[in-house]
């Protein structure tokens, strides 16, 4: 079975998909033309079309992964923890949760969830898994893994046969996993983006260490990619689809995934697809994952409502995307390459994405700043930028709930409303509430992302899309810090800096941003909770 593709009240201009004809994008996407995406894009293109050879170049990892994994089960280690961020980390994360199989994701800095993946340590072995080789939460959780290893009476050796690396050739993570000693490096193909690496190294490693049957998702996306010179593909359909609804003023995406599907988690993947790949020169298709088909969000006059795994709900407008998850993967990626020409940007570069990370070593380096509460009410304090709550009364009774108005009140015609909490998303995923308990409170999108988890993905967009975003970020006190040896910052310091340098990215576009932090998480989530419900 292959990706399918329907709509129901969508508006597709036939000028838009005339010229993808005319201009013979389907067969010139799969000869990996860089010249689809204009003269400014060329560049980039070039190096970064690898995407489309991985249903076969792939399938030479799967025979040498099952054997791997063999070894590691014979061994005991049957606990795979995955420390990556972004396109390391989203479709592991999608494909062991559609297979069933136990994946521990370390995408965070949380000094507790950190804390708790470094347990069970006599069944883990441990995945480190960046493009970059640079990326500074997945060098922290390894130091934090390596300590942990050596407290618990692994010898030099030992320890390195419980690493496993993930990396581009070249990469300083590929010269530190030879001097670690780890049991296996995987150079993943230089050419494959990290948004468009679900079927390369990146995702099948992991995913088939814990268990997933790798060689069915390679088999799928094989199916598929025989079709895609058919100007007339359901991946093709797709794409015009969503810049089709991006031409008549559908900027929003709200992805949800039907009752019956297998395909779990899915949105959080085809977030940072499309909200890195489009966001960027002030306009771009906005993701807005839903908890449900029925979630409030999905039928706004700016939204086009997604479904993942069955045909397109009425009345619309909306779309159904059916499909195992491996055509899935490399059906969305071609639909975003293809929406990228009809939006007029160049859907392979992140020109934003490094300034909060910027920010966040400047912060290192000179100290978190002094930003004293403006009021304090509960578990809760209060602070904002951009003269956001210039009149509320934030000493009555009522604070807490009129600066949340104020927000609310902030989101402009065809904005939308960011909430980003720093916190576990294990321990505080009540948190995760909030985003259906806002979009209930107004007509706008509401989104949600964990942070700093979002910020390899939806950041791009925050930055670099249209600037009509207005955001909440949550923080919240911590039990005891882990240090991050051999550095001169704990997890604590590192989750407040990467906070602080997003709130300076956004304050210095301007945006209006409420901060929220929380001195006791449980309680001051549960504050947020009864206010806006």
């Amino acid at each position: 079975m292959s990706l399918g593709l329907t709509s129901t009240g969508l508006e597709v201009p036939e000028p838009v998909a005339a010229q993808l004809r005319q201009d013979d994008v389907a067969a010139r996407l799969v000869r990996k033309d860089a010249t689809l995406w204009g003269p400014d894009a060329e560049n980039e293109a070039a190096i970064r079309l690898g995407w489309l050879d991985l249903p076969a170049s792939s399938r030479s990892l799967v025979t040498q992964l099952a054997q791997l994994r063999s070894e590691l089960v014979a061994e005991g280690l049957d606990r795979v923890v995955l420390c990556g961020m972004g396109g390391s980390s989203l479709a592991p994360e999608v494909i062991c949760r559609t297979a069933g199989v136990p994946l521990v994701v370390l995408d965070t800095t949380d000094p507790g969830q950190v804390a708790d993946a470094l347990t069970d340590l006599a069944r883990t072995v441990v995945v480190i898994s960046s493009k970059s080789g640079g990326t500074v939460e997945t060098d922290s959780q390894r130091r934090a893994f390596l300590a942990a290893f050596a407290e618990a009476g692994l010898d030099e050796q030992a320890i390195g046969s419980r690493f496993v690396v993930v990396t581009d050739p070249g990469s300083p993570l590929a010269e530190t996993a030879a001097a670690m000693g780890a049991r296996a490096v995987f150079l993943a193909d230089p050419t494959v983006g990290g948004r468009y690496s679900a079927l390369s190294a990146f995702g099948l490693v992991p995913s088939a260490l814990a268990g997933a049957d790798v060689a069915a998702l390679v088999d799928d996306a094989e199916e598929l990619a025989e079709r895609l010179a058919d100007p007339g593909s359901a991946a093709m359909e797709l794409g015009i689809a969503l810049g089709a609804a991006f031409r008549t003023g559908r900027d929003k995406l709200a992805l949800a995934e039907a009752g019956e599907t297998p395909v779990q988690g899915f949105g959080d993947w085809a977030e940072q697809l499309i909200a890195e790949s489009t966001g960027k020169e002030g306009r771009g298709i906005l993701p807005v994952v839903l908890e449900s088909p029925e979630a409030p969000g999905g039928s706004a006059p700016d939204v086009l409502l997604a479904l993942v795994g069955a045909q397109a709900p009425a009345p619309g407008p909306s779309i159904g995307v059916t499909g195992p998850l491996g055509a899935q993967f490399l059906g969305w990626e071609y639909a975003t390459a293809v929406a990228g020409r009809i939006l007029g940007i160049n859907p392979f570069d992140q020109p934003n994405v490094t300034e909060s990370k910027e920010n966040t070593q400047a912060i290192l380096g000179a100290g978190l700043p002094d930003e004293q509460p403006m009021a304090t009410i509960g578990a809760v304090e209060i602070r904002a930028t951009r003269g956001l709550l210039d009149g509320v009364d934030l000493s009555s009774h009522d604070g807490l709930s009129l600066a949340m108005d104020a927000l609310l009140a902030a989101v402009p015609t065809r904005g939308y409303l960011a909430v980003m909490a720093y916190l576990d998303r294990v321990r505080d995923a009540r948190a995760g509430e909030l985003r259906a308990a806002l979009a209930r409170r107004i007509e706008h999108a509401v989104t949600f992302g964990w942070g700093p988890r979002f910020l390899h993905s939806t950041g791009q967009y925050h930055k670099g899309g249209p600037q009509v975003g207005v955001f909440l970020q949550v923080t919240g006190a911590y039990g005891p810090d882990l240090p991050v040896p051999d550095q001169p910052y704990t997890f604590g310091t590192l989750q407040a800096a990467q906070a602080a340098g997003d709130r300076k990215a956004l304050a210095d576009r301007d945006r209006p941003l409420l901060h929220l932090h929380l001195t006791d998480r449980a309680a001051g989530i549960g504050q947020l909770l009864t206010i806006l419900r």
